[in-house]
């Protein structure tokens, strides 16, 4: 960039910076987004953003993922379009932590949006619906299956949200500090909601 414009990298590095921090701070909150969704239900996941550069080696390490990275919360509308994105958390914490950190299960109960979430948010509560878990040497039964079969049907579409979040090369490998992480979210969020 810096070169392409003639200035100096320190600039070009502060232009990068400010235009990110403007974006973030347009982005709306929890409480806005999902009023200004007005969907039926929503769907909830979390993803890794993956990132080279670590503060605490051990809280920025996701042993699910086997990588360092941040956890970022993504609640979609129905059709797979992005809602709201949360801000970073270290790599080791727990989807259902991260949800209970980020005041998801508590605004979806207060504002009475049905969420649907997979596995990781077993137990939530609220207005959360998550699949049946199988239990050790015991089978599901038909009723199970066909719940988990009509969950997984309406829950699919969070994976193009998904998607088009890993679309961003910064949340795929980031050369950054996590830290900066929380930012480049929100201001993805704001470019997302611009389409």
């Amino acid at each position: 960039i810096a070169a392409g414009f003639r200035i100096s990298v320190g600039t070009a590095h502060a232009y990068v910076h400010a235009v990110i921090d403007l974006l973030a701070h347009r982005a709306p909150g929890l409480t806005r987004a999902l009023r200004e969704a007005d969907a039926e239900y929503v769907l909830v996941d979390g993803t890794l953003a993956e990132c080279d550069r670590v503060g605490d080696g051990r809280a920025g390490y996701s042993g699910k993922h086997r990588r360092h990275g941040v956890n970022l919360q993504v609640i979609t509308d129905p059709q797979g379009e992005i809602v709201w994105i949360s801000r970073a958390l270290p790599g080791r914490t727990h989807d259902l932590t991260a949800a209970r950190t980020h005041r998801i299960v508590a605004t979806c109960v207060r504002l009475g949006i049905p969420a649907l979430a997979d596995l990781a948010y077993l137990g939530a509560g609220g207005t959360f619906a998550a699949p049946t878990r199988r239990s050790p040497c015991k089978e599901l039964t038909a009723r199970q299956r066909a719940l988990n079969r009509a969950h997984a049907r309406l829950r699919y579409p969070v994976e193009r949200g998904m998607a088009t979040l890993k679309r961003w090369r910064i949340f795929r490998h980031a050369r950054c500090s996590p830290n900066r992480l929380s930012s480049a979210a929100k201001a993805i969020l704001t470019l997302e909601r611009q389409r």
